[in-house]
């Protein structure tokens, strides 16, 4: 290739001579290349439905400045004919050239391209162009697509960094601004300065993708020993270069030892890639908090992208099908790394020091642990998949993290299993068995398969390819002076070996390996004198529950577990009951500001059973009131949509008025459905539960025969979001003594190619039975009385003041309030509202609602919605009404509705839904 930049117009002018050699059986008649530059052209592409899937909306609404695509200008073969070309399936990322002649096997054929690319904005991706003038050019070029079994592989890039590269040799020879530096992954051959621009020339052989950063002033560092030459652009002022070396030495020495020398002999390392892929945990922390010396953050950080990109360019794997071979052997070695170079590093650093912090769990767990803990977060979610799901069907989490962690648990668990560092000398055996070639997983099973002593085929057909939990626990112990009978149970019925411990002291004086326990199995073992028997000890097996894992030989007693109270919040502790106690605060204008202490066993990790109780006490009244919940749940493992389910009791107690409390009682199961594709964000529920009220009488509130009720409910949704575009539906049953309604609510929220955002909602209901003159259980058009107490109001009887005007999204959706403001008989309204710019909407409602004995009325009211924080803090500013024009009134300020949301969580997880 040559290559022009045009540092200003972010671009490249390319002129590229391609000989594409037949290597195989195959007669080709067609090429696919990847181009996967172009995805950033359209708002359609695979990748910008990865970015609306994970709420990202900056790539929709960017400009098209801020995009990148290739032109291509022409495309002529070796006989200088035009080559016709296509985006095949309709993927904008990929080329086919349809070829005038085919190329036959051991033949080949060469074609000339003109392209140009212009580079897309890094804030998508992190590569491209930023704003300090600095360049990362990534997936920037046509190239060959990977070729196998028959056909080329059509992946479309998806921002997962697995494009399907074939092994090429490169020379390149790129011209650029002289005051500009250049680093890549390829070798500098020459470099020739003119006037104004210098042409440096690079090449290298057997490379599945070329990487090159461009700078006004160059960051990187360059490290040589006799193993690899690397460039490293890591930033960290605060670690001299001399230390930097020596990490360098280090890390490439180590990783040799292990896995060979390279075939490669340089690699790039980019901070681009360690910030694609960090170090997840305390170590993202500012630096003034890190737990952990500048030179130990540097270390982790440039071991994790040094194994990445050394085992991206010494295995030719299949990346989106494949990933968790590389993925594991990277998390494998790191733990290899830690143990031997920081035996004692805890996963808290420094902070395990500090004395105030020692009753913590997770602040005493060795540096290792964390990748356990982070795969069962996923698995407590029951969010987890199989290792051999492909990676464009992984949820951000796994992608990024769980899935990672659990395939390099994954390979520790079967290096345990088979000692004698078999799996080590496998790794090696595979990578530079198959540095020149295509490789796969199957082949790494044969490696593997051929060097074991014992069976492993449950490593692969049960650990690798299913999401099947691992969990054992003991039955009954008999003991006698020298031995033990010993019943073993496997609670998930996933047959793969456990190990087994003797304890004496708290030392290990004896381990076995358990194999082929299909649901309980009863064995007797020496006793060896050991006063404690353990499951697992060292957490070598990915276990989904370790706290079933013991068994005291000293008698009863010795087997129960003690209570352990904590403030906030800490990671599940086996050997201990833990309980957590966190102040929490609530406000409504009856009982002003609710201080109180809440108690839970809430750990960090999801459990079976979870139970908070929050005695409060009420600052306006001087009265105890607070809310208690407790929950049984249970995950569905099997394949299918139902994957939970919920048993829950809920109950609160607070003033709804001055002088008067509220108490409820609610039993709840709710039915939770999923897509078999974990990362399709739909999900449904069905769920069924008695609401129990209990009000107190008082003479504010008018409304007869509304103290005590009790109402059963059912209700089914039906989400499906991502950033784009939503669509929910919700059906709701509501029966009581004195009436019985129906309803549902349909809402719909589309953001446009032209960036124009419309939402639309429609909300029908009505009454099947009705025996009571209160208005207190009809339909609100503007606001629902809230007789269930589901909603976090403020001042929930309040009918004039600023309080009467906080707005919730329910039943009828209007904003004005206007002289009928409930329905007995039925209901129906349309919201729509549709963006000016940014947070700034108009807004419209209309509906007809009927009362008994009045005939149908047709209402409207329109405005300006401040979208300012979606569902966290909202305004509505009402123009025109049923009322006439309320933007004249005298009393406007009344007429202003506003959305306010004290709870955290719900901002919280407007950062969390992506990755879930």
């Amino acid at each position: 290739m040559s290559v022009r930049v045009n540092t200003e117009e972010k671009t490249l002018l390319i002129q590229q001579i391609l000989t594409y050699n037949n290597t195989g059986n195959d007669t080709l008649k067609h090429i696919i290349l990847n181009d996967w530059n172009h995805a950033f052209s359209s708002k359609s592409s695979a990748l910008a439905k990865k970015f609306s899937d994970e709420f990202i909306r900056a790539f929709h609404l960017a400009s098209e400045k801020e995009r990148g695509f290739t032109h291509i200008k022409s495309i002529v073969d070796d006989n200088f004919q035009t080559v016709f070309w296509n985006r095949p399936n309709g993927k904008v990322d990929l080329v086919k050239l349809e070829l005038n002649q085919p190329i036959l096997p051991c033949s080949k054929q060469t074609f000339t391209f003109t392209y140009t690319v212009k580079i897309p904005d890094s804030k998508f991706t992190k590569y491209g162009y930023d704003n300090n003038g600095r360049i990362i050019l990534k997936n920037w070029y046509l190239h060959p697509a990977r070729f196998e079994h028959k056909q080329f592989i059509q992946y479309s890039n998806e921002n997962l960094d697995d494009i399907p590269n074939a092994f090429s040799d490169f020379e390149i020879e790129f011209e650029l601004p002289v005051n500009f530096s250049l680093s890549s992954n390829l070798q500098e051959i020459n470099s020739i300065e003119l006037i104004d621009t210098k042409k440096i020339l690079l090449n290298s052989k057997n490379k599945n993708e070329v990487v090159i950063s461009l700078e006004p002033k160059n960051s990187y560092q360059t490290y040589r020993n006799e193993i690899i030459e690397v460039s490293c652009g890591i930033e960290d002022s605060r670690v001299n270069e001399i230390d930097k070396v020596l990490i360098f030495d280090k890390v490439s020495r180590f990783v040799a030892s292990k896995l060979g020398l390279p075939l490669t002999s340089k690699i790039l390392i980019t901070q681009e890639d360690y910030a694609r892929q960090p170090f997840y945990g305390l170590n993202q922390l500012p630096s003034f908090l890190s737990p952990f010396s500048n030179e130990l953050m540097f270390e982790l950080k440039f071991l994790k992208t040094y194994l990445n990109n050394y085992l991206k360019e010494n295995l030719n794997l299949n990346q989106r099908r494949d990933y968790w071979i590389s993925d594991g052997i990277q998390i494998f070695l790191m733990m290899q790394y830690a143990d031997e170079y920081f035996p004692e590093l805890k996963m808290t650093g420094n902070v395990a020091h500090l004395k105030i912090l020692k009753p913590y769990h997770f602040v005493n767990l060795d540096f290792n642990q964390q990748y356990n803990y982070l795969y069962m977060l996923m698995a407590r979610k029951n969010l987890d998949q199989p290792l051999n799901e492909p990676k464009n069907r992984l949820v951000k989490f796994n992608e990024q993290i769980a899935s990672k962690y659990r395939a390099g648990l994954s390979l520790k668990y079967l290096d345990s299993y088979l000692g004698n560092d078999i799996v080590h000398k496998s790794i090696k055996e595979y990578i530079q068995e198959n540095q020149y070639f295509g490789t796969n997983s199957r082949q790494f099973e044969t490696v593997l398969v051929k060097n074991s002593t014992k069976d492993i085929n449950w490593f692969f057909r049960t650990v690798i390819e299913t999401r099947n939990l691992i969990d054992y626990k003991f039955g009954k112990v008999t003991k006698t002076n020298d031995s033990l009978t010993v019943n073993i149970i496997n609670k998930t019925g996933t047959n793969v070996p456990i190990s087994l411990y003797h304890i004496k002291n708290n030392e290990v004086i004896h381990k076995s390996w358990i194999t082929n326990i299909t649901s309980d199995s009863t064995i007797v073992i020496p006793r060896f004198n050991a006063d404690k028997l353990t499951l697992n000890y060292y957490n070598e097996v990915p276990e989904y529950n370790l706290r079933n894992n013991w068994k005291s030989l000293k008698g009863f007693f010795f087997n129960n577990r003690p209570f352990k109270f904590l403030f906030f919040k800490d990671l599940e502790e086996p050997h201990y009951n833990q309980l957590f106690f966190v102040p929490e605060v609530e406000f409504n204008i009856y009982d002003g500001i609710a201080l109180g202490m809440r108690l839970n066993n809430k750990s960090i990790l999801n459990k079976p059973f979870t139970f908070s109780a929050t005695p409060m006490y009420s600052s306006n009244t001087g009265t105890l009131v607070g809310k208690f919940s407790a929950m049984v749940e249970d995950n569905i493992r099997e394949k299918g949509k139902l994957y939970n389910i919920r048993y829950m009791v809920t109950g609160s107690r607070f003033h709804f008025t001055e002088d008067a409390f509220y108490t409820n009682f609610v039993p709840v199961v709710q039915f939770r459905f999923r897509d078999e594709n974990f990362r399709v964000n739909k999900t449904e529920f069905i769920q069924l539960r008695q609401v129990y009220v209990n009000r107190d009488k008082s003479p504010l509130i008018t409304e007869a025969n509304t103290e005590n009720y009790n109402i059963f409910n059912a209700k089914y949704g039906n989400y499906q979001s991502e950033g784009t575009k939503h669509f929910s539906l919700l059906n709701d049953l509501q029966i009581a003594n004195s009436f019985g309604k129906i309803s549902t609510e349909i809402h719909y929220r589309k953001l446009f190619e032209n960036n124009r955002q419309i939402s639309l909602r429609f909300f029908a209901g009505a009454f099947m039975f009705r025996s009571t003159n209160s208005n207190f259980f009809n339909f609100g058009l503007d606001r629902p009385n809230d007789y269930m107490f589901d909603y976090n109001l403020l001042g929930r009887s309040e009918t004039t003041g600023i309080y009467s005007q906080q707005y919730v999204y329910a039943e009828g959706g209007f904003k004005s309030k206007l002289d009928t403001r409930f329905a007995n008989q039925w209901m129906t309204t349309i919201n729509g509202t549709f963006n000016i710019w940014n947070w700034i909407q108009v807004y419209g409602d209309a509906g007809m609602f009927k009362n008994q004995y009045t005939s149908p009325k047709f209402v409207y009211d329109s405005g300006l919605h401040l979208n300012l924080v979606p569902d966290y803090f909202e305004l509505f500013l009402p123009v025109y009404s049923s009322n006439g024009l309320e933007i004249n009134s005298n009393n406007y300020g009344e007429k202003i509705r506003f959305v306010v949301t004290l709870s955290p969580k719900t901002l919280i997880s407007l950062f969390t839904r992506k990755w879930f």
